[in-house]
């Protein structure tokens, strides 16, 4: 098959700024997903979808493609990932190439490796299916959660049903955001990857922390360094 990773790296982050170039125990962020992609050793073109050139630069370095530069209207923070990967997918086929199969591997997810996208792949084809999306299982039960009226009373916070020790709750899963990997002909009619079709990949929760905060970064880097 012909495959393509996906690396979306926008400029301009404002919650932490420059997240995906900043350094992670040495190493810009981006890399471990540039580098997590071609280790895997499924993919025939790995890109960096970026509005910067300096971005484009680095990503260049550790051995990504950066064929052209996102849009603007896929640079402001009103763009989809989806968006972004319309994009590209367009653009590669406007210039005569086209996949079987796309994987958008976010910056933010480093702990994500080379083994997790392989083992993703391994069961997008045996399973047939459309899509598969990581996930890990959930810190904290929802049912352990609810809305505060103004004057945070904690009357009927919990149900009784649901008021019940963790080992006992049905487990609940959040998606990770690290591997989000599905078939280019059954996205271009459907952008909705959740409908049938579409299979989990479990993570473990130690290999889902999503870089978004400089408590987040910290958190990865203690991971990595141990």
């Amino acid at each position: 098959m012909n495959n393509l990773a996906i690396i979306p790296a926008r400029s301009g982050s404002k919650g932490l700024k420059d997240k995906n170039v900043k350094l992670l125990n040495g190493k810009p962020l981006i890399a471990y997903s540039i580098e997590a992609a071609k280790k895997s050793g499924i993919y025939s073109h790995i890109l960096v979808s970026t509005d910067s050139e300096k971005y484009g630069e680095i990503a260049l370095k550790y051995g990504a493609e950066v064929p052209f530069y996102r849009s603007v209207e896929n640079s402001s923070d009103l763009a989809s990932s989806w968006d972004v990967v319309k994009e590209v997918l367009y653009k590669y086929k406007d210039a005569g190439q086209e996949f079987d199969m796309f994987t958008l591997l976010q910056p933010t997810s480093p702990l994500r490796d080379y083994k997790d996208i392989q083992e993703a792949y391994h069961l997008f084809i045996d399973r047939k299916s459309i899509a598969i999306v990581s996930v890990c299982e959930m810190e904290h039960s929802p049912l352990w959660s609810n809305t505060l009226p103004e004057n945070n009373s904690l009357a009927g916070f919990l149900n009784v049903e649901t008021n019940k020790q963790r080992q006992i709750l049905e487990k609940y899963y959040r998606i990770n955001g690290a591997i989000y990997m599905a078939n280019v002909k059954a996205f271009l009619e459907n952008t909705n990857l959740y409908r049938e079709g579409c299979y989990a990949y479990k993570m473990p929760a130690e290999k889902s922390i999503d870089i978004d905060t400089e408590l987040d970064f910290k958190i990865a880097e203690t991971i990595i360094k141990q």
